[in-house]
């Protein structure tokens, strides 16, 4: 049972937490574009980066930043042009950034990170940056979680927020984040950032390892499209400003604390995955019976990731052999004759063999899903049992739909 509640205020629920985010001109929408999350004191900084060799240059940056040193104070993000592909130009962009921001806040620049997301081939619009800079710092606040999480998107339809509130040595302790992402959904560590605040004292490994995890059960677990991003990033910070008793090592507390950041991620996870370009559903891939969790994660994320499934989903056609043949192609060793895969309450297949099922009732199951979207019927189960493995893992995704196909082939014409 969760020990803990949400509550309002994203990324400035936890204490000694501003935020804000307005438009600085960086989006040729006109619509808000940057965001900048401060905590009031120096906060011990995880994260978790994208796996692609072509990355955008804050994240070599703040991967760099984070090996040498594993705290930081503030989190700057563009939204517009993805400063991926840029070469020693871009390099140059992102630590100009964090020192422009320094100054702004009297910090170090060493202790301001940097992200950013659009299109990828394009350089920060640096004079515009460089004149929002000082209007983003003086809009910090306390309530500023809203703005920021609006001003680091950009094919998102809704921006995505969560804080999770708990008891721990008989004091609140609080995790918030924001993040955002619709398509180039496929995280390898989706375009996917997250920035995730929190109040608790935690010792940068320990901090850095449930990071880790949280981000393997959540943000990997989602795909949209198979596409993985130059700029994906996870960064977590926690500044201690609940005063309770440090966290240094393995144990109830810790453990505690790490089923709320995963409950973080999770839920934001799931927000992308429903907010997925075109999408007009989520679905969720339950498997169960691998011999480990890792093999069960494989196989519902490939099954997720599916275009023939996604493609089924969204013509509400309970066309159970794209699943299995999705799971049979996931790399892990599995008997077919104890397949079993379920749409909803359907059972369509047990054992390896079809059954007959009421296969219009099916197809009205996914289309009623399909009409709920952001509603809290909009979820597609989807449940897999490949054995009697102990292994369970869980993925997420959305239907594949005309308009993704047209949002993607206009990006930048």
């Amino acid at each position: 049972m969760a020990t803990w509640q949400v509550i309002n205020g994203g990324v400035t629920a936890p204490k000694g937490y501003r935020a804000a985010g307005i438009t600085a001109g960086l989006k040729p929408s006109g619509l808000p574009d940057l965001t900048l999350i401060v905590s009031d004191t120096a906060a011990i900084a995880a994260g978790v980066f994208t796996t692609s060799q072509v990355r955008a240059a804050c994240v070599d940056y703040c991967r760099q930043r984070l090996q040498a040193k594993a705290s930081a104070q503030a989190i700057l993000c563009n939204a517009g042009q993805a400063n991926a592909a840029t070469g020693e130009q871009g390099w140059a962009d992102a630590v100009q950034s964090t020192q422009w921001v320094g100054q702004a806040l009297d910090i170090e620049p060493e202790s301001v990170l940097v992200a950013s997301t659009g299109v990828i081939g394009q350089r920060i619009k640096m004079d515009k940056l460089q004149a929002g800079i000082p209007l983003v710092v003086a809009a910090l606040s306390e309530t500023g979680s809203d703005t920021a999480a609006k001003a680091i998107t950009t094919t998102d339809l809704v921006p995505k927020s969560i804080a999770l509130e708990m008891t721990l040595q008989d004091r609140p302790v609080r995790i918030g984040g924001i993040a955002k992402g619709s398509g180039m959904i496929h995280p390898n560590m989706a375009t996917m950032l997250s920035f995730i605040t929190c109040d608790a004292t935690v010792s940068p490994p320990l901090w850095q390892a449930m990071l880790v995890r949280a981000v393997d059960r959540s943000f990997n677990q989602i795909t949209v499209d198979g596409d993985t991003s130059t700029n994906d990033s996870v960064i977590a910070l926690a500044n201690g400003q609940s005063r309770t008793p440090s966290i240094t090592e393995p144990g109830a507390d810790a453990d505690k604390l790490e089923a709320m950041l995963t409950e973080v991620c999770v839920y934001l996870a799931k927000a992308i995955a429903r907010d997925g370009e075109g999408a007009t559903c989520l679905m969720e891939v339950q498997v169960s019976g691998a011999a480990d969790d890792a093999g069960a994660r494989s196989i519902a994320r490939t099954i997720a990731g599916s275009s023939l499934t996604k493609a089924a989903i969204f013509g509400n056609d309970p066309n159970w052999g794209r699943i299995a043949g999705a799971a049979g192609r996931a790399g892990v060793h599995f008997d077919q004759g104890q397949l079993q895969v379920c749409l909803g309450d359907f059972v369509l297949m047990d054992q390896g063999q079809p059954l007959v099922f009421d296969r219009a009732a099916a197809s009205a199951y996914l289309k009623a899903k399909s009409e709920g979207a952001y509603l809290k019927d909009d979820t597609v189960l989807i449940r897999v049992s490949v054995g009697d493995g102990a292994g369970q893992g869980t993925a997420w995704g959305c239907d594949l739909s005309y308009d993704y196909v047209r949002i993607n082939a206009e990006y930048t014409t």
